[in-house]
């Protein structure tokens, strides 16, 4: 079985802030579980509240999904992805659109198990179900 190719995503809302940290982790994780980085994509000094125009590292991540670049997005935490509960709804469906799963490290998420799945199409049962 060929190993999963990767992205990871990396966000600090500031300059004062650095990514390498999240980066660091996210390497180490997909050392261990044989995982190759294909990319990495990082918006420095973005807040997460900005739309997806505003964040073009989030943007490219989002057209490289769509282009099958890789099979996982792999981020830090649910909040570097974005917050506010709409982008996180669309994001979370544009990806499972296409077949990409997602590794959020410090929510334990991993779609590549059964059990993260599960929560996976929970969430979207919830977030499809809590429209205006």
């Amino acid at each position: 079985m060929a190993a999963k190719k990767v992205a990871l995503y990396a966000r600090v809302s500031t300059d004062r802030q650095t990514t390498e940290n999240q980066l660091i982790e996210l390497r180490a994780v997909a050392e261990r579980h044989g995982w190759m980085i294909v990319g990495e994509y990082v918006d420095q000094g973005v807040s997460g509240a900005k739309g997806r125009d505003q964040r073009p590292e989030f943007d490219r991540l989002l057209k490289d999904a769509s282009r099958k670049k890789f099979d996982l997005i792999a981020s830090w935490s649910v909040d570097r992805l974005g917050r506010s509960l709409q982008d996180l709804v669309a994001f979370l469906s544009e990806i499972h659109a296409k077949k990409v799963d997602l590794y959020l490290h410090q929510q334990g998420m991993d779609t590549t198990t059964p059990a993260g799945k599960a929560l996976f199409q929970m969430m979207g049962v919830f977030a499809s179900s809590s429209g205006p």
